[in-house]
């Protein structure tokens, strides 16, 4: 892998493409920076070389409109308070403006070009404007993992114009490292663990991890499917009648790899899907009609805990209940713990995909796991086997 440690770049301008897709409040102020402290590393390195760095990124779906609200002028302070450095800024991210400003970069100084997605060239992957934007630098910089997946001009096209200086950036390796460790190089027992909805979003991961794990850990709304195909009465909890024959594949693969599957054993259910409802634990295989599974049970969280804190590496995709309701967030909150827990006794915990984040931030988990992915859809779509094309455009 080619990073950023392989190259001096001293008097270089150096195209970095990074992933500032970060959320907004009204008054357009960034509220979660995360994804700008990612790159950090990479942009110190480059500018320690003595080299000089121009960001290039997208921002919300302007859908090649220029719209004020989408501008990076509006994040601006943000990236310079968190980076520690000045942010010079320019109005187009191609043409003259464009060029000029980088002309006229200087080492150690950082250019922030304007959203790429207000040209409509950028998501069509297209060629002669990822040939405009090569003509800003010297050498390119791929640290975008969240848009690795995506065969844009910035993220994928525009390495065919750098043969020699083209590298991964220290975020984009560290997250390879991390899906790594799980799928190829973890110490074992390996254990799984995917929540959320719907089994058919997960079907593709679940079969190209099986043969890399000992245990899989299944919660969520989509063990309902599950329990289902195996007999089980799931009242009116989440369920996808169509992939109970699939689920029970899954089941027969999981035990021709000598995969251990746990599915929940008892759960908390409702009478309506609402913080409010009344509620009580029962066994997951008998809901009663009119009743539906909102998260994991006791017994379930105890039985999830004493396969966590014998695992050596941990993957966590998924809540395992409806976490953004107080009252069924224990089971989430249980495992976050379990995690947590493992992870102080020597075990690398993964934890990806859009809502396992949304919660380690919101409960303060980020800082007891070893690794937090910044792609949701990228690193799903790296667990499903699938070479990035921002991955490969760097690697060919």
């Amino acid at each position: 892998m080619k990073t950023v440690n392989d190259f001096n770049f001293q008097n270089k301008k150096v195209l970095v493409r990074v992933d500032f897709n970060v959320p907004q409040d009204a008054e357009l102020k960034v509220t979660d920076s995360t994804r700008i402290a990612a790159v950090k590393p990479t942009i110190e390195k480059i500018l320690q070389d003595g080299g000089s760095v121009i960001l290039m990124t997208h921002l919300g779906r302007p859908k090649g409109a220029v719209k004020e609200e989408f501008s990076l002028k509006n994040i601006v302070d943000e990236v310079s308070a968190v980076l520690g450095h000045p942010i010079k800024f320019v109005e187009d991210s191609i043409g003259d403006v464009a060029v000029e400003a980088s002309k006229n970069l200087q080492p150690g100084e950082i250019l922030l070009l304007e959203n790429l997605r207000f040209h409509n060239e950028e998501e069509n992957g297209d060629e002669k404007f990822a040939e405009q934007l090569s003509l800003l630098g010297d050498a390119y910089v791929n640290d975008a993992f969240g848009t690795a997946h995506r065969a844009h001009a910035s993220t994928s096209v525009i390495a065919e114009f750098f043969h020699e200086t083209k590298f991964f950036g220290l975020l984009m390796a560290n997250e390879l490292k991390a899906i790594d460790k799980v799928l190829k190089s973890g110490e074992k027992p390996v254990t799984a663990i995917l929540g959320g909805s719907k089994v058919s979003t997960k079907i593709t991961i679940i079969e190209n991890i099986l043969p890399a794990i000992d245990n899989l850990i299944i919660g969520g709304g989509m063990a309902f499917t599950f329990i289902k195909a195996l007999g089980g009465k799931i009242g009116n909890s989440l369920v996808e009648d169509d992939k109970l024959p699939l689920a029970l594949e899954i089941l027969a693969k999981a035990k021709e790899n000598k995969v251990s599957v746990h599915l929940p054993s008892d759960t908390v259910i409702a009478e309506s899907f609402n913080n409010e409802s009344e509620s009580k634990v029962v066994d997951i295989y008998e809901i009663p009609e009119g009743w539906m599974g909102l998260d994991a049970g006791t017994k379930s969280r105890e039985q999830f805990n004493d396969v966590l804190l014998n695992s050596r590496t941990i993957l966590w995709n998924g809540p395992i209940g409806v976490f953004e309701m107080p009252n069924f967030a224990a089971g989430t909150i249980a495992l976050g713990e379990s995690i947590a827990e493992a992870t102080k006794l020597g075990a690398f915990s993964l934890v990806g995909g859009g809502d396992s984040v949304a919660f380690v931030k919101q409960f303060g988990y980020d800082e007891k796991v070893s690794y937090v992915s910044t792609g949701g859809g990228a690193m799903l779509e790296s667990l499903e086997g699938l070479e990035l094309p921002g991955i490969a455009a760097i690697n060919n």
